[in-house]
């Protein structure tokens, strides 16, 4: 049966409307959803160990080749054009999360009903996306487009729900009272494999196929009371499944935040364009699970266990001074691990598979790959306007990419945002990674770099200040003493010149660092030279570890 009929003078009961949303043969869409390849070809999924690994699951081309479940892998590795996988709960994991995510973009009360099956509340959704039976294929829809291909049906009780999903192709929705006929060509199977497999069921089936039963139908037709005198309150309870007369409450699950993906390979992945390819479908699938949940990232963390045997944990890495190495951080105890930070909460896959690109050229993982694990850190979308007397700003793509490739040519501690140190040093700066913040005075469009401006910026805010212009290396002088002040300073470096010093200021000595090896020390004075149509105000020094002045700067 496929998608059922829908009339529009028919109604569910519009306060208690159910969805079910059923991945068919879970383990093996798992992994199509990694591999979307081979979903054009016979594939076949094996469990166990080897050499006592048999077949799990099969797609429909594998089963026109003769591969049934519960055959050995020496039986079908005969078979020509036959793919073959282990099964992974490493990717099951991932899937289901996904499946969560799709169902969780539509409802906020989701019961988690198996690994291949989750159950929605449509109570009073139906202004947001329409008729229950757009929104049954939408989700649908959705669920394809995160990589797996779901059957999806809508009824008045969860139960029914999950028996119409199980049992019926593509979208079905069963109007408020028609459960027990639209159910009734269902086989039985469909009604025990949403029960566990424990002692009572199989004995069950096997008394109800004895008696000839093969359909709901038949089994929602029975006695009631010869039901209960034959199976007790089993069997009274599977025969109202059947006839979809159970209504029970929804037991609602809050799944974490959590959107990770993972792979892993049957052979060792060796080259960077292979694993560009993969960690470019594991990006896609991260941004659509993320856009499903109206949310974006601004923190990518990827690891990767390697074949010398370095076990990688996707764990927060400590922050701190591993900032300093710009966006990309690596932390050796813990194996291959790479974290990239953004400016701005992105939801882009190729701009985020074009960085980490980038990153792994520079920084290669040194071993052949076995699994690849991607998380990203969810944050709200940035919403920004533009002035309308403004000129457009770079996008904050464009921005990242030309960082990254600068910091590929120059080096990743060399390129990002200034950061003052606590020391009197006249170069104690170091480089961190650039992040756009609101300005706190909430200027529309303003935007600045500095997280927490000093106090010192925010009075020179309000005043006038004079600016020093530094010299990029400062520039060597010579200067004559009188009575221990500079009187007549010059400098061959560039353009001779040199002139009379009319006013010095000084000196301001200080010191520091003298139990390294880099101690520094240093006589500071300002002084005002006449030149030949004005007079130009400079900052002179003394370095007294190395005996020599220099002209470090000029005064705005």
């Amino acid at each position: 049966m496929g998608e059922t009929a829908w009339d529009g003078n028919q109604s569910l009961n519009s306060t208690m409307p159910f969805a079910c949303i059923f991945v068919p043969n879970f383990p093996l869409e798992a992994l199509l959803r990694v591999e979307p390849k081979l979903r054009a070809q016979a594939l076949a999924v094996l469990e166990g160990k080897a050499p006592l690994q048999k077949v799990f699951a099969v797609n429909k081309n594998a089963r026109r080749v003769g591969v049934e479940r519960g055959m050995t892998k020496i039986q079908v590795e005969s078979c020509a054009d036959l793919v073959l996988r282990a099964r992974s709960p490493f990717i099951e994991t991932t899937a289901h999360a996904a499946l969560l995510d799709c169902a969780q973009s539509f409802s906020p009360r989701v019961e988690d009903a198996a690994q291949d099956t989750i159950v929605l509340d449509l109570a009073g959704l139906e202004p947001l996306f329409g008729p229950l039976p757009t929104m049954a294929g939408d989700m649908a829809r959705r669920a394809s487009g995160l990589g797996l291909e779901a059957q999806v049906a809508v009824a008045e009780n969860p139960d029914a729900a999950v028996l119409a999903a199980r049992g019926f192709s593509g979208v079905t929705v069963i109007p408020a009272g028609k459960e027990a006929e639209q159910l009734s060509p269902l086989p039985l199977e469909v009604l025990f494999a949403q029960q566990p497999q424990d002692r009572e069921s199989e004995p069950i089936l096997d008394t109800l196929h004895r008696w000839g039963l093969r359909r709901l139908g038949e089994l929602a037709r029975l006695p009631e009371i010869a039901i209960s005198e034959r199976l007790g309150q089993r069997g009274v309870y599977l025969q109202s499944l059947a006839r979809g007369a159970i209504s029970r409450p929804l037991i609602p699950f809050e799944p974490p935040l959590v959107f990770e993906e993972a792979t892993e390979f049957e052979d060792p992945l060796v080259l960077l364009e292979p694993l560009a390819c993969w960690l470019g479908r594991m990006l896609e699938q991260l941004c659509a699970r993320l856009r499903a949940r109206a949310l974006a990232t601004q923190e990518l963390h990827l690891t990767f266990e390697l074949q010398n045997g370095h076990s990688v944990e996707a764990a927060e890495l400590p922050l701190g001074e591993d900032r300093r190495r710009g966006p990309f951080v690596q932390d050796p105890k813990r194996g291959f691990h790479r974290t990239l930070r953004l400016p701005v909460p992105l939801l882009d896959s190729k701009t985020f598979l074009k960085l980490l690109q980038l990153d792994l050229k520079a920084h290669p993982p040194g071993a052949p790959i076995l699994k690849i694990h991607l998380a990203a850190e969810p944050v709200r979308p940035r919403a920004a306007q533009n002035g309308l007397f403004l000129p457009p700003s770079p996008e904050p793509e464009k921005l990242e990419l030309t960082l990254a490739k600068i910091a590929g040519i120059v080096g990743g501690d060399r390129v990002g945002s200034l950061a003052l140190l606590d020391t009197y040093h006249p170069e104690g700066f170091r480089m961190q990674p650039f992040v756009i913040r609101e300005s706190p005075s909430g200027s529309g469009g303003k935007q600045e770099n500095s997280p927490n401006p000093p106090p010192q910026q925010e009075k020179a805010s309000a005043e006038l200040v004079t600016a020093l212009r530094m010299f990029r290396p400062p520039l060597a002088a010579n200067v004559t003493l009188l009575g221990g002040k500079p009187t007549y300073v010059s400098s061959s470096q560039g353009e001779e010149w040199g002139g009379e010093i009319l006013w010095a200021a000084g000196p301001w000595r200080c010191s520091g660092d003298w139990w390294e090896k880099e101690a520094w020390a240093r006589d500071e004075w300002d002084v005002a030279v006449q030149e030949e149509t004005n007079i130009v105000c400079y900052r002179l020094v003394r370095d007294l570890l190395r005996g020599r002045w220099l002209l470090e700067g000029t005064y705005d």
